[in-house]
Parts: structure tokens; sequence; C-alpha cells
């Protein structure tokens, strides 16, 4: 292409950490950069620059997705004490990806990259299972404490109108223990429940909602009242006339039946049980690369990143020199789905058209037989099939799209 294409409206990266930041270097330089005109508000969050700014940069980068819109994010670290000492940081830093969505607020749908050459574990999954998960509270913006005796634990709630303050008891501890708290807004899992059924009537899917509300008959039977209460007021006769539907199920039954499915519907779960079952449906698809990750607020802001972690032993093979052979799908899918949106929010259809043929070059490497080594242990057996490593999966995927963009 002589000409680049422009993108019209700044968009904001957020680098990230370890392999996935080796990786996500390559696919700017490789598929990004030759083809495209873009402003690029950039923030550095990897772990020790996250350290440096005592976490500001973080901050900074969910502002700057207020400001412009649209966000593309690495993957990263979130520090545990191992981590504290292997880069040496002031202190285990929150989920930068909490701290983010916390911010935005909004609803992450992951939903699996599919291609035909990889069949799902799930020998019943016929269509991809998106899940939606709440993308605030819970263990990723919690309270903990660690109990060093014997002691009553309490929870002091004092109205902001003046009224009495109420002591809630917790427990009496008989000895050291610990202690943990989340919290959630309902405005919040409103937005979350209202996200799902948009989502889900544009997709034309079921919807699925599941949690523990007969464990947790406050909180996860709060969420449930939401959801239900939503449905029967804005929703109900909308589903109804485009032939799909919603139920709420316990998220074992949910399991249990989802296991047993075709596949093809929307799963609406609260923000930790979205986490890992993201990962297991990602799994069974064929790889955590193989899984993309968009977070949507209702305030018209997306942010969208790898759903799979930094890749950590790869990275410390590539710091000895060692050959690697990682799967860039989901960052490159990152790309492409920010881009894309941001073609669409700009009228900029030649955007939203190199999106597209990002993608399908992706996915016709793989579908040709090139294809790295988390994938090529589970593809169709083929002697065409070819194993490359870190950069030579890209290389390929850059020959591809080159020749999609010149046809």
């Amino acid at each position: 292409m002589s000409k680049k294409i422009k993108v019209k409206t700044t968009l904001v990266e957020m680098d990230g950490d370890e392999m996935t930041r080796v990786m996500w270097q390559m696919v700017k330089e490789k598929l990004l950069f030759p083809y495209l005109d873009m402003d690029i508000d950039y923030y550095d969050l990897h772990v020790k620059h996250r350290d440096d700014t005592d976490d500001q940069v973080t901050f900074d980068a969910a502002r700057a997705i207020q400001k412009y819109g649209v966000g593309i994010k690495c993957a990263t670290i979130t520090p545990n004490e191992d981590r504290v000492k292997e880069y040496s940081l002031k202190k285990a830093w929150r989920s930068p990806n909490g701290t983010i969505r916390a911010l935005l607020d909004g609803t992450v749908f992951r939903k699996p990259i599919l291609v035909t050459n990889i069949k799902p574990a799930v020998f019943s999954w016929k269509k991809p299972i998106t899940i939606g998960r709440h993308a605030y509270g819970d263990v990723y913006n919690n309270f903990e404490f660690k109990i060093p005796q014997a002691g009553k634990a309490e929870i002091v709630f004092t109205p902001r109108d003046g009224s009495t303050p109420q002591n809630i008891p917790v427990f009496d501890f008989p000895s050291a223990g610990v202690i943990q708290v989340n919290h959630n807004l309902e405005k919040s899992i409103l937005s979350f429940a209202r996200a799902c059924f948009t989502y889900a009537l544009s997709e034309k899917i079921d919807l699925w909602f599941s949690t523990k509300d007969t464990i947790s008959k406050i909180y996860d039977a709060g969420f449930r009242e939401i959801f239900d209460v939503e449905f029967e007021k804005n929703w109900k006769d909308k589903f109804k006339n485009n032939g799909i539907e919603y139920f709420f199920t316990l998220i074992d039954d949910a399991v249990a039946r989802i296991m047993k499915s075709e596949g093809g519907m929307l799963w609406a779960l609260k923000n930790y049980d979205g986490d890992v079952m993201s990962d297991m449906i990602a799994s069974a698809c064929g790889s955590l690369a193989m899984m993309t990750s968009v977070l949507v607020s209702p305030n018209g802001w997306y942010e969208y990143e790898a759903a799979h972690g930094t890749v950590q032993k790869h990275y410390y093979k590539h710091l000895k020199g060692e050959e690697t052979s990682s799967n860039s799908m989901a960052l490159i899918f990152a790309w492409s789905g920010g881009l894309r949106k941001r073609g669409e929010l700009d009228s900029t259809p030649e955007v939203i058209n190199f999106a597209d043929k990002l993608e399908k070059a992706a996915l016709g490497t793989v579908e040709g037989g090139t294809m790295t080594g988390d994938l090529l242990a589970l593809a169709d057996k083929k002697s065409s099939n070819k194993k490359v490593n870190t950069q030579g999966f890209i290389d390929t995927i850059a020959e591809n799209l080159s020749k999609k963009l010149h046809a």
C-alpha cells in the first residue's frame, strides 16, 4: 500500500510486561505501523514503571480512555510477594486491570477465537460461548486484613445523613485468621445487567445469568433481583420477539449445563466467576491466547485487551536467548477490536476494513497450518502443519495481511 490509512482519533495504548510486551512490539512494527497513520497516547504499564510512579500511570491511562473513548491494553503483571522481590517493588500493587475497570465501570465481554482446524475440547460445543463479566468490585477491589490474634471483627456503617451508625458483627475469631470484605454498587450491577441484555439482543443469542444466591442471600441475591427486575421491565418482549431467552440458574448448575450444551450463548457472571470461567472457555477452545476481551462502559468507553497473562515462562526463555513459540492471537485481536471500534465511532470504513483483514490474515495463518506450539498439539493432524517460533508466526501473518491489502 502506497498511502497509509489514517486513524482519525487518538488511540490510548497501554504497554505491558514480559513476553507479551515483546510480542506487542512485534505486532505494532510488523502488522500496524506499515499500514496505519495513528496518533497514540502511550502509557507504560510495565510493573516497574507502575512502581516508580506509585501506580499513578495506571490511573492516568484510565482517564485517557475516558477522554478518547478507546484504549488497547497489553497483558500486565499483578504482583504477589515473589514479584515484589523479583522487581524490587515498593509494594504489591493492585491489579492494573482491576484499577482501570473500577474507574471505567462496565462489563467485560470475552469470546473465544475459533479456527476451523481446532475442535473444542468439549465435543458438544459447536458455537462460541461468550462470557459477560461484571468489571467492578468483588476480590479485585476488596478490603483484606490479617487477624493477628483472637478477637471480634465488626463492620461499621456510618450513614452520610448523620443518622446513627450501625455496628454489624462479622466473626468472633478464636485465634489468628484472615478476613476479606467485598463490596458492590447497585448502579454498577444495573449497568452490568443492561450491557448483557443489550449484547445478547444485538447478537440474537440467549443470555444465562448465574450466581450462588442460595448461599449468598444478600450479595448474590441482589444481583439476581436487579437482573430479574430489569428484564421484566425493559427486555422481556424484545427477547420474545427475537426468539431468544433469558434465564437464571445457580452457578454450579450452569457449569453442568454449559458442559453439555452446544454453546452459542452469553453467560453473564460476577467479576471473579467471569475471570475463572473465561479462562476455562478459552483453554477448552484451544489456548488462553485464543480469547478476545473488551470492557464496555455505560459511558461509551471501550478497552480492548488480551485475556491472558504475561507468558512468564516464555519470557525467561527469551531472556536466555532460547527460542520461544508464543501465541500472539489475543494481542492481535485486541488491536483489531480497538481499531474496528475506533473506525465505527469515527465513521471511517477504511479502518474497519483494515481490522477485518488483519483478523482474517491471523485466522487464515492458523487454518493454513502455520501455528505456534500451543495450537499445533490441538490442531487436526495434517502433514502441512508447521510449528513456528514467536516471530515466525507474526511474520507469516504479516505476509498474509500484505496479500489481502494488496489484492
